[in-house]
C-alpha cells in the first residue's frame, strides 16, 4: 500500500479539526507536584495509564519529594509500583533520578529541557512532558505510541522515529496546540482511531486522511 502524505494545507486542516473535536483532552496520568509527575511518567513506559493511575495514589502517600525517593529501599519501593512493568528497573531509575534531583537542583524538578534529559529514565518524550505539565512551557510535542501510529495513518509524517515525527508535528501544528495535540490525538485513537480496527467510517477527518496501512475499517 502506497504512502501518502498530506500537503500543508490538509494537515493543518487536520489539526484543526482534531483541536476542535477534542478541546478538553488533557495529559492522562494522575499528579499534584512535578516529582509526582516525573515519578508517574517514568512509571508509564510500555504500562497502560490504567495501571499506573492505580499504583501512584499510595505510592505518593508515602514519597512526597525527590529526598524521600532518593533515600528509598529499592524493594520497598518495588512493592508500590509491582504491578508496572519492569518494575525493578524503573524503581532504580526513581531512585537515581531524585537523587540527582534533590543534590545537583535542590529537590526541584529542572525546567530545562538539557537538564532532565540528563536524568535517568528520562527521554525527549518525558521531557517535553514534564515541562508542558508541570511548567507550561511547550518547546516541542510529546511523541507516544498513538502520536507515532496516527501521525503515519492520518499523513503528518512519514517516519516511524519520534524525533523526526516531532519535528514534522513541530512543522505543521501551530504553536498554540503543542502543549495537547498528543492527548488530543491519544484521544481520537482511543475513541475512533482505534488501534486494530479504525471506524473510518465515523471519522470527521473521512474526507481528508489516506488511511495509511489500513487495511480494514469500521
Amino acid at each position: 500500500m502506497a504512502f501518502t502524505l498530506l500537503d500543508e494545507r490538509k494537515a493543518r486542516e487536520a489539526v484543526e479539526k482534531l483541536e476542535k473535536e477534542y478541546p478538553n483532552a488533557t495529559y492522562y496520568l494522575k499528579f499534584s507536584t512535578p516529582i509526582d509527575l516525573v515519578v508517574a511518567a517514568i512509571l508509564s513506559a510500555q504500562t497502560r495509564d490504567e495501571v499506573t493511575n492505580a499504583v501512584t495514589p499510595e505510592l505518593f502517600k508515602k514519597y512526597k519529594t525527590a529526598k524521600d525517593y532518593a533515600n528509598a529501599d529499592q524493594e520497598e519501593l518495588i512493592g508500590y509500583i509491582k504491578r508496572v512493568s519492569f518494575a525493578g528497573n524503573k524503581a532504580k531509575n526513581i531512585i537515581a533520578t531524585c537523587k540527582t534531583i534533590d543534590e545537583k537542583y535542590k529537590g526541584k524538578v529542572p525546567d530545562k529541557m538539557e537538564q532532565l534529559l540528563e536524568l535517568p529514565g528520562i527521554g525527549r518524550k518525558t521531557a517535553n512532558t514534564i515541562l508542558i505539565n508541570a511548567y507550561n512551557i511547550a518547546i516541542g510535542i510529546p511523541v507516544d505510541t498513538w502520536v507515532i501510529k496516527l501521525s503515519g495513518r492520518i499523513g503528518l509524517s512519514k517516519s516511524k522515529d519520534p524525533e523526526e515525527i516531532e519535528q514534522d508535528l513541530m512543522n505543521i501544528v501551530e504553536k498554540k496546540y503543542w502543549h495537547n495535540i498528543t492527548y488530543v490525538m491519544k484521544t481520537h485513537g482511543k475513541k475512533i482511531c482505534q488501534s486494530q480496527v479504525p471506524l473510518c467510517s465515523k471519522c470527521f477527518l473521512n474526507n481528508i486522511c489516506p488511511k495509511n496501512n489500513v487495511t480494514k475499517s469500521g
